[in-house]
Formats: structure tokens, sequence, C-alpha cells
């Protein structure tokens, strides 16, 4: 190795006395710059490196963190395979049964259920629907409410499913029905055509106003005003009340609904009571928030948390946050026990994985009343209330939704009011 070394400096030196005289100094002289210009200090004052002198490196830290599944939907044939009207008496894994779907299935269609509760909802008269593929594996459930409402449950590649409530905004037509009372007011209205759930909401309405069966007396008149929805000329079943009168002796009880979706008397006089903004006596830590855009980490799907959750220990008291009436008491693989409370056709409650439930179905409560006591019922990582607020079958935030505070229409919305009121008593002279 060192004798290479030596022989190609000789041979590099020899070269160089072989090139011209001119040559050969220009040459030296290039390389000798180029040296002095290499070793020669800078001009620029020096200084030292510090902490904060970093080269920026572009760091990924994506093969850290969890990869999206880029999952998608399986294929759904054309026609379901199995479709049964619901019935007095059915049961969830008698219908999975009957379709061939295994019970296993049913648990995670139940699981993807928990944000909207929709089969612990399914009634007589409702269709379900199955799609299957050739190995009987559930690639589709629908459940058909309405013209107006239908909740879809798609399966995806991974096995999970992904739930859509459909919601079909529709036409709504004036109706108005009028009578007299022929003993109690219930039977009365039922003849002339209102629903029960009708005439839960006008005697909820007006419960403050009137005792239904003490003060009303045969030969008293009442009308309502109503308006039904309907989808391409069929109806959903859907209604709304826009005007109650009752005429007793010399009194008139009314209510009608203004523009805010708040009913008032025909003077303007508030007849909903303030809804309390949380369902406990007491603070306690919300453990979870509202979030309708919530996206599960690894799948990247959109699954909402449509409720608050509060960090409760088992056994606290909970409040109906207002006056209602207890729609549903129920319990739930993954939302445990909970009760509904429908306030009235546009506020509606929810709580959730409760130990122990102190209402019934179709009974009464007033806000502030204590209807459980909350628990770790369901699939829960822990002891808490989950608390649903819904406007007009749509979940909010509970903790900012308006909710009916006032006692009275101010001036303007008054006259604006009124106006209302005079053209709904003239539809109901009518009818």
């Amino acid at each position: 190795m060192q004798t290479e070394k030596i022989f190609g400096l000789s041979s590099i030196t020899a070269r160089l006395q072989a090139l011209p005289s001119l040559h050969r100094k220009a040459l030296v002289t290039t390389g000798f710059v180029l040296v002095l210009a290499a070793i020669w200090p800078s001009t620029q004052p020096q200084r030292l490196v510090s902490v904060g002198d970093r080269v920026p490196l572009e760091l990924d830290f994506s093969r850290f963190l969890p990869q999206q599944v880029q999952d998608s939907p399986v294929a759904v044939s054309s026609a379901p395979t199995f479709v049964h009207r619901i019935e007095s008496g059915d049961t969830l894994s008698a219908l999975f049964s009957s379709a061939g779907v295994d019970q296993q299935t049913m648990y995670k269609v139940l699981e993807a259920d928990l944000n909207i509760l929709a089969l612990d909802t399914l009634m007589p008269g409702n269709r379900i629907s199955f799609w299957t593929d050739e190995n009987q594996q559930l690639t589709k459930l629908e459940l058909h409410f309405s013209a107006a409402r239908q909740v879809v449950f798609t399966r995806y590649e991974d096995g999970t499913f992904e739930v859509n409530e459909i919601n079909v905004p529709g036409n709504w037509q004036d109706r108005i029905v009028s009578g007299d009372i022929n003993g109690s007011f219930y039977r009365s209205a039922e003849k002339i055509g209102l629903s029960a759930a009708e005439i839960q909401r006008i005697e909820m309405l007006l419960k403050d106003k009137v005792n239904f069966a003490r003060d009303l007396r045969a030969g008293d008149s009442f009308s309502v005003l109503l308006k039904d929805q309907f989808v391409e000329g069929e109806s959903t079943g859907n209604s709304q009340i826009l005007g109650i009168s009752i005429h007793s002796g010399r009194n008139d009880i009314t209510a009608f609904q203004d523009a805010d979706g708040n009913f008032y008397d025909e003077n303007g006089g508030s007849l909903v009571r303030a809804f309390q903004r949380y369902p406990l006596a007491k603070g306690y830590r919300v453990s979870s928030g509202f979030n309708p855009n919530r996206h599960h980490p690894v799948t990247g799907r959109t699954a909402p948390h449509n409720g608050t959750d509060f960090a409760t220990p088992i056994g606290t008291k909970v409040e109906a946050t207002g006056d209602g009436v207890v729609k549903m008491v129920t319990n739930h693989a993954y939302a445990g026990r909970y009760v509904v409370i429908e306030h009235d056709s546009k506020y509606t409650t929810r709580y959730l994985h409760l130990s122990k439930v102190l209402v019934h179905q179709g009974q009464r409560v007033s806000r502030g009343q204590v209807i459980a006591l909350s628990g770790n019922t369901g699939r829960v990582t822990g002891p808490h209330l989950h608390y649903e607020f819904h406007i007009n079958g749509r979940p909010v935030n509970p903790l900012t939704a308006k909710i009916p505070m006032a006692s009275h229409l101010d001036k303007q919305q008054l006259i604006a009011f009124k106006s209302l009121v005079e053209q709904r008593r003239h539809l109901m002279n009518l009818g």
C-alpha cells in the first residue's frame, strides 16, 4: 500500500515536469490561490452553536399512530331476503332467527344502534327488512317506521355496521277537529278522531289550566287545530298541535303554538314550564361532552356522541329536566337501563345506564322529580349518567341548547303572536 502511494505521487510529479513552462506556472499559481482561499479566516463574525441553532428536520410520526382502515360497505343484493311487518309479541332475537341471521350479528347491530336506539322503538305496523348474502351474512337491515322515517344499518368489510337515519320532510296539511264533552274529555276527543298521543299532549299542555276530570261538564265544547304530515300523498302518522280552545261555562281555555315552537295562551302567557339545564341536583364533572361529528380513531367513520356524560357514582339521584310523560322504560344490551320522557311534540329527553328506574311507562312526571338512580349498566367503562336532549327528534347539546325559559312574550313578539292566534281562531271556528 505504501509503495502504491509513493508510485502515484512520483507519476504526478513527472507529468508536471513534462508540461510547458508557462502552463506549469499557471497551474501552480491556481492551486496556490485555491489553498489560500480555503484557509483564509472569514470576515463574518463567528458565533458559537447554541441549543437554539437546530437544523429543522421533517419527522414522520404516521407509522406510530393508529392507521385508518379504508374499508367500504359490502355489496348488497337488490331485494331483501326477509321482510316482516311488526306484530304484537315479536321479539328482536326471534326476528333475526327467522331471517337466518345469528345472534352475534344481532349484537353488532345493537352496538351500532347505541346512538339512535331505533330498534327499541319498533311498534306493531312498522316494517323490518333483512338483506343477506350467499353465506347468510347480514349485509343490510332497514327499519321502516313511516314514509317520513327509516333507519338503515349497513355492513362494512370489517364486520361492523354503520347506521343512518333518513328523515323526509314531506308536506304538512291543516286539520280541524271540534266536538262537545259527553263523558270524559278523553272519550269525547277520541270519538272525533284524535289519537291517544294527541289527547295526551293536550292534557299535558293544559294540566296547569284545567282539571280534565273535575272541571269539564257535559255540553262544554272544544276545538283543536293540527297539521298532519304526508309523503307522496301517504299519511305518516306524524302530527303537530297548533291550537286548542276549550269553552267551559264562562271560561275559555286556550293554547297556541308560536313560531318559536313554544305554547302560550291567547294573551301570550307561557304554558311550558322552563326546563332545568342538568338532570342532577348537584354538579358533577362532564366526562364526555356532546359531539355530533366524533370520528372513530381506527375506522375513520363518524360515530356521534349524542349526549352528555356525567361522572356520577352509582345510586346518584337522576331528575326529570322538565314536565312530561314517560314514553319508554327498557333495558338495552349497550345502553343499559334507560328512560325516555316526552315533554310535548317538540322536546324529548333520554337517561341511560341507570341502576334503578323509579317511574313506569305512561306516568306523568314533573320537572325536578327523581325518576331513577344512576349506574353502570350496559356497555360502559365506569359509572356515569348519559343524558340526551332532543328537539324535533334531533339530538342537541343539552348544556348549550336554547330551551323554553320565557314566561311571557315581549311587546313586539306579542303583536306577531296575536296576529297568528287570530288566523288560527278563524280556522278553528270554521271547523
